[in-house]
């Protein structure tokens, strides 16, 4: 797919911009996942742990989504930084699809 849409003239960027795109949707659907079922479905460990010690629920609560939060953008980040560098590297100054760079020599 990436060779043939270098061959009708896109650059590497547009040529990876699906691949990309599906990539970083693939990394954070695990956090995204884990925030919608915080809760709901199950009780992360902190909340649980400081309604236990006597924490206000909402404080458990607001203290609960702040760590998702942070969590997420994390993972966001890093899933960001993977994506550009991965996709960076597979491509030389002259916008050649280089796959012999895949492995480690």
């Amino acid at each position: 797919v990436i060779e043939n849409r270098l061959m009708l003239g896109q650059t590497w960027k547009q040529a990876l911009e699906d691949i990309r795109r599906d990539a970083m949707r693939s990394g954070m659907m695990p956090s995204i996942n884990a925030m919608a079922a915080a809760g709901i479905v199950s009780l992360p460990g902190m909340m649980t742990g400081q309604i236990l010690a006597g924490s206000p629920p909402a404080v458990a609560v607001k203290y609960q989504i702040l760590v998702m939060l942070i969590i997420t953008v994390g993972t966001g980040f890093g899933a960001l930084m993977a994506v550009s560098w991965g996709g960076r590297r597979l491509f030389d100054d002259r916008e050649r699809l280089r796959l012999d760079r895949l492995v480690k020599q």
